[in-house]
């Protein structure tokens, strides 16, 4: 029934999202993605050559992605069919197929446009393979996932993937000027108030176009928002930020490696990225933990006692107070001096260890409880470091096999120059008690 409305054309009259009424007719109206669609863009070239292959667009929401994909669709004469992985299982896609191929016989090829295609299982991505392969469909796949961590490597290999840029400024601005054009009425928001509204698309298209209806809903005739007013009217919208996908793991890479380049501005703003789109407080006090062990080490050893301080005052404080306990500890650690060098010796240590088996100690440094193990040498010959001069012995504690190994170097930053020193006059210390000069 609702085909024949269509067709009779009453369904023009029906109310439509704004961002629906302004989907472009054609590539060169898309905006944002220019390194695609441009003079010289890979789906320019694409189009040239009448053959598209099968490809994956990735970007996040908003993006353009599906109007894209019809509209390749368009401009090669290719079947428009889309299906969602939300809603589709292998039943569905086999009925697609069969059509597919049906159209093919026919003369005619088909589009398959999957939107949220990360959402299939490893096995649903498998019955791709073969009518993609035969050509029997051109299979156009969108995701907001990374594919690499989302797609198998068959599936990925049989496609060409086209990266989806989140919107500009410049190109939000640009739509929100189009849908003035169309709607014939200027956004009721001052200067400030509009650059608020940019921001808050936060790089998504459609979520911009949406932002302008509520705006054109709310306001009083003759009412011009400002930024505080805006903000108030139509509060804000959640962050692209998925805790269980690539956005939680970017941002929180951003943190560490922001904290181990000395930035403590940029660690603060990735750190409020976080916090702003609700990550897991001790998610992000546990990275603290690790960047003060695996960046600042004993450079500073005190960093490790902040990190740990700062994970037990957002135990004990909560939300939101606890979060500067975070805050400080992100500063305080960009600020250390900076060392690696332990976090190196004990993965070089480690490797030791595990190349080299069950070495046994000298029996020099072993413990003698019994007459067998006393008259078999365990302990013979042992010098209590704190009798020595200056308590220290510089006797051999290496296993014979493998002789004495350098893994801990030292830098000259920080609390580890002392260390340095130490190890440079034990050392020597120990060559002149060996009587090597």
């Amino acid at each position: 029934m609702s085909d024949l409305f269509a067709s009779a054309g009453l369904d023009r009259d029906a109310p439509r999202p704004l961002a629906d009424t302004l989907r472009p007719t054609a590539l060169a109206e898309v905006v944002g993605q220019e390194h695609l669609t441009g003079e010289g863009g890979a789906l320019t070239r694409l189009l040239r050559g009448r053959n598209l292959g099968s490809l994956i667009l990735w970007g996040p929401p908003g993006t353009g992605k599906t109007t894209v994909a019809r509209l390749l669709a368009g401009e090669t004469d290719l079947h428009f069919e889309q299906v969602s992985a939300i809603f589709s299982g292998v039943a569905e896609l086999r009925k697609v197929f069969e059509a597919a191929r049906a159209r093919r016989a026919a003369g005619r090829g088909t589009l398959l446009f999957v939107d949220e295609i990360h959402r299939f299982n490893r096995a649903q991505l498998d019955a791709f393979l073969p009518v993609v392969e035969d050509g029997t469909v051109t299979l156009v796949g969108a995701t907001t996932e990374n594919p690499s961590f989302e797609l198998n490597a068959a599936l990925l290999s049989r496609a060409r993937v086209l990266v989806f840029r989140a919107l500009d400024e410049a190109a939000v601005a640009k739509l929100l000027a189009r849908a003035e054009a169309v709607t014939g009425r200027a956004l009721p928001l001052d200067e400030e108030a509009r650059a608020v509204l940019v921001r808050m698309a936060d790089g998504d298209g459609r979520a911009a176009l949406t932002l302008a209806e509520e705006v054109w809903r709310s306001v009083g005739p003759d009412e011009i928002l400002d930024a505080a007013l805006l903000q108030e009217l139509i509060q804000r919208r959640a962050p692209v930020y998925d805790k269980a996908q690539e956005g939680h793991y970017n941002l929180i890479s951003a943190l560490h490696k922001t904290i181990r380049g000395s930035d403590p501005d940029a660690a603060l703003y990735y750190l409020c990225r976080m916090l702003d789109a609700g990550e897991d407080r001790l998610f992000i006090a546990r990275r603290l933990v690790r960047a003060a062990i695996e960046d600042v080490g004993l450079a500073d050893p005190q960093a490790l006692v902040v990190a740990n301080a700062a994970k037990d005052a957002f135990d004990f404080l909560g939300t939101p107070e606890g979060e500067l306990a975070l805050a400080q500890a992100a500063v305080y650690l960009a600020t250390a001096p900076k060392s690696n060098a332990l976090y190196t010796a004990y993965k070089a240590a480690t490797r030791t260890a595990k190349e080299h088996g069950s070495l046994p100690p000298p029996r020099t440094i072993l413990n003698a409880p019994t007459k067998l193990m006393r008259r078999l040498g365990y302990g013979e010959g042992y010098r209590y470091d704190h009798d020595e001069p200056d308590a220290f012995s510089g006797q051999d504690y290496w296993p014979e096999r493998l002789g004495r190994q350098r893994f801990y170097a030292p830098t000259d930053r920080g609390f580890e120059r002392r260390i340095a020193e130490r190890l440079d006059w034990w050392e020597a210390a120990r060559r002149e008690r060996a009587g090597e000069g």
